[in-house]
């Protein structure tokens, strides 16, 4: 299996199982394993290894378009999906949420 893919501000990163593409808006301040459909994300000019491969059952929910992702009650680590596809998004096997749009102020 190929390398897991660094998780820098504006790393490209794409999915071994899907056609899930990301870029890292916050990288993680601790250890985060990025994961696709349960495969490691590669970087975006990384090899695809061989084999046709497919999500794990669970981890098959997909990824939309523009949505910032992020792991659930933190807010040190955010990527956003460029590229949706049937993967879901998680730190190692513990899916990563969509992350909330904040609100804007009222311009009473």
């Amino acid at each position: 299996m190929t390398e897991p893919a660094r998780l820098t501000t504006g790393a490209r990163l794409r999915s071994q199982v899907c056609s899930t593409e990301v870029i890292v808006v916050r990288p993680p301040k601790g250890a985060v394993e990025l994961t696709c459909g349960g495969a490691p994300m590669l970087a975006l000019d990384a090899a695809q290894p061989g084999g046709t491969a497919t999500p794990e059952a669970g981890l098959d929910t997909g990824t939309q378009l523009g949505k910032r992702y992020a792991i659930a009650g933190e807010d040190d680590f955010e990527v956003l999906v460029t590229k949706p596809g049937v993967g879901s998004l998680a730190d190692g096997r513990t899916p990563l949420e969509i992350k909330a749009a904040k609100a804007l102020p009222s311009s009473d």
